[in-house]
């Protein structure tokens, strides 16, 4: 992998339960089993998929008008499959944004549908990865078993 393409978190268990993810540039979320306000993984997951088409959709819409709301909800229901498995199905992403009066805003609306197509084929690295499946290796580091 070349560092263009290499991205990293690391998580830290902080207690039972709780955890800090962090990034090489110094950001930092906790997260938990959900007992808290903590965000779990899995609304970590959605918060992923929703912000990855925002960030699309805000850069190209708001380059013809700035929006008056802009929101995104994104839900889904986490099952238990035949194979007795944990996973995650009927995922939506659905954004409510609004522009104000005016041939700006009306650029922005009329560009809205479009950029949200185009970030769900081919900009949105989360949602794309989700949708098209890419094998997960969990291993255990080398020297990890004592200090």
């Amino acid at each position: 992998m070349s560092e263009d393409t290499f991205r990293s978190v690391e998580i830290e268990r902080t207690s039972m339960g709780k955890y800090v993810a962090r990034n090489i540039r110094g950001g930092s979320m906790a997260m938990g089993t959900g007992e808290d306000g903590d965000f779990t993984p899995v609304e970590l997951l959605l918060a992923a998929i929703g912000g990855c088409t925002a960030i699309d959709v805000d850069y190209i819409t708001s380059r013809r008008a700035e929006p008056t709301r802009f929101t995104v909800d994104v839900t889904g229901d986490k099952i238990r499959d035949e194979a007795g498995g944990n996973r995650m199905q009927n995922l939506k992403v659905e954004f409510t944004v609004t522009f104000p009066p005016g041939a700006d805003g009306d650029k922005a609306r009329e560009a809205l549908p479009r950029s949200l197509q185009q970030s769900h084929d081919r900009l949105c690295t989360v949602s794309r990865t989700v949708e098209l499946g890419t094998p997960v290796s969990t291993v255990e580091a080398a020297g990890s078993v004592e200090d």
